[in-house]
């Protein structure tokens, strides 16, 4: 059970502000800071796209980190279950520590089911809308499963696994994604280049990057 938080107030918590801005940190790394939120079904694609980009990214210099959901529930989520508060709790941590890294100006790839739409509208205003890239990894169930080499979906049909996503918990579609990834028609590289291809338009060219913020942003 998660205990209790009391207000900011309450704990006597105040804010440290980084002697280095965003602004500054973006300058040097040549490139803004965003959040790449992927949701979508177990098996839809979400980690290996998310990985796969990553490493595209990082090979054009790009400063990213990712937060795969597995990893999450790993440690700083591993007291958590799967009931609607915890997926809820769950991505409420995720967004915070996205938040963290785009402080930092980071590309920050989240990749995690967060099934709700109130949950991720939540870290839509706790990243900041302007910040926050929704993408969703399309791709019906039927097709999901055929990949689930884990046996998850069969075993949620069973009743062996409850609460699984798809099956017997509620996935609900994003109804205005930043962008719709066609999972199961494209391969991997295609979704990939789909994600590239939007982050170039908000990268600035190389004279830019001594400009002043308000024209690094775009």
């Amino acid at each position: 059970m998660k205990p209790d938080t009391p207000n900011h107030n309450e704990r006597n918590v105040v804010w440290l502000t980084s002697l280095i801005s965003r602004e500054q940190r973006e300058r040097t790394s040549g490139h803004r800071g965003l959040v790449v939120w992927l949701t979508g079904l177990p098996g839809s694609g979400k980690s290996s796209i998310a990985s796969a980009t990553q490493a595209q990214l990082h090979a054009q210099g790009y400063q990213t980190v990712l937060l795969d959901g597995d990893n999450l529930r790993h440690g700083l989520c591993a007291d958590l279950g799967f009931s609607m508060e915890d997926r809820h709790e769950n991505v409420r941590r995720a967004s915070e520590v996205a938040k963290l890294f785009l402080a930092q100006g980071f590309v920050v790839l989240v990749a995690l089911v967060s099934p709700m739409r109130s949950a991720r509208e939540q870290a839509r205003q706790c990243i900041g809308a302007d910040d926050f890239m929704e993408v969703w990894c399309q791709c019906p169930p039927v097709v999901c499963a055929s990949r689930d080499i884990k046996g998850h979906y069969a075993k949620a049909k069973c009743g062996v696994i409850a609460d699984f996503t798809g099956v017997s918990s509620p996935y609900e579609e994003p109804l205005l994604p930043t962008l719709a990834l066609d999972t199961a028609a494209q391969t991997i590289d295609e979704s990939v280049a789909q994600i590239i291809d939007f982050l170039t338009l908000v990268r600035p060219e190389p004279e830019q990057r001594a400009r002043a913020p308000e024209n690094f942003h775009g």
